[in-house]
């Protein structure tokens, strides 16, 4: 990724821990400007310590975070910052119009035609009361809070966790239209690898505290290879590396063959490298 002064969000040897939990090890990053970033990991991997360092919820033990060029802080979000936390604390008994009025209050920039734009795109009635929403519906009135703040960064802490298919495209395409007519950043956690391939165009795999991978999710699949054939590999693979190996399949990281006598060369696909980089042992990782 981009070098951290060009950086809309990025990390460097960032430790952070809970008592004897260590959540955040070594973590370093960068996120490009105008991206859409997927962080990765199995629940439990750092995802959401993450997100609370960089909008300035939680302070690092050690390390540095920087946000459009700024450390953040426990005096308020950075300035050109949003983020949607995993369960969309909304006050209940608000309406939507409510939950409007309330954002304009309280960010001095506030595009409320775009935030009612998003609402009624979303088909929700401005009169209803959060209580009685959907959680996809919810999360869309959510999303209209954050991104009536014109944003630069938006970060999303599981966004379309426990929404059904239908919730889900729409709120995926929302996302989308924002990250295409206004260059916003977007970086999302997820554990649900389909959510990935269909909206980032970039990876970070998040494992254990860790950053195990970050790229170009395009180049991080060129860069790869399944190899599948009826012995040890690694005389075969130049300067390769075996990423993971299960019976006579092995993942493979570096230049690809064109052609191996008794071998099969294939192409991954997403899960095949997020799974792989996930079941790495933390000395594999380092």
């Amino acid at each position: 990724m981009s070098e951290a002064a060009d950086s809309a969000l990025s990390m460097r040897a960032v430790d952070k821990s809970f008592g004897s939990k260590q959540a955040l090890r070594q973590c370093s990053f960068d996120v490009e400007r105008g991206s859409v970033t997927a962080i990765v990991g199995a629940n439990g991997a750092g995802k959401s310590t993450l997100m609370s360092l960089a909008v300035g919820l939680l302070e690092a033990d050690s390390g540095e975070v920087s946000v459009l060029g700024r450390s953040p802080d426990r005096n308020g979000i950075c300035p050109g910052l949003a983020y949607v936390a995993q369960h969309k604390p909304l006050y209940s008994g608000f309406t939507v119009t409510d939950i409007l009025r309330f954002g304009a209050k309280s960010n001095a920039q506030w595009d409320n035609a775009y935030a009612l734009h998003l609402i009624d795109d979303a088909q929700i009635p401005p009169s209803a009361r959060v209580k009685t929403l959907s959680p996809g519906q919810r999360t869309r009135v959510a999303l209209a809070l954050a991104l009536g703040r014109r944003p630069e960064v938006l970060l999303l802490d599981e966004p379309l966790a426990e929404l059904d298919p239908v919730a889900r495209r729409s709120v995926v395409r929302a996302l989308m239209t924002d990250a295409a007519e206004h260059g916003t950043t977007v970086v999302l956690s997820s554990h649900v690898l389909s959510e990935v391939a269909e909206i980032a165009d970039q990876l970070l795999i998040l494992g254990s505290g860790r950053v195990r991978l970050s790229g170009s999710v395009d180049e991080l699949l060129g860069e790869h290879y399944l190899l599948t054939g009826p012995a040890d590999p690694t005389a075969l693979i130049g300067a390769g590396a075996i990423v993971e190996s299960q019976q006579r399949a092995h993942l493979v990281r570096g230049p690809r063959p064109d052609r191996l006598d008794g071998w099969r060369v294939d192409p991954p696909n997403l899960e095949d490298i997020v799974l792989a980089y996930l079941t790495t042992t933390d000395e594999e990782a380092a």
